[in-house]
């Protein structure tokens, strides 16, 4: 998977992760990194519903 923009390092989703709790190494921070740039990519921003006058 290959992004152009990612803006959060390993070191920084390992720092962020252990600040909340979570104890992770590089390889599992890689993956949820990939997996919320994935979640991401792929969402629709709800679209915003006319209302029409008479």
């Amino acid at each position: 998977m290959n992004f152009i923009d990612k803006n959060v390092s390993v070191d920084q989703a390992i720092i962020l992760l252990a600040k909340n709790g979570i104890q992770v190494n590089e390889k599992e921070a890689k993956i949820i990194l990939e997996l919320l740039y994935l979640v991401s990519k792929n969402y629709d921003k709800p679209k915003e519903k006319k209302i029409l006058e008479p």
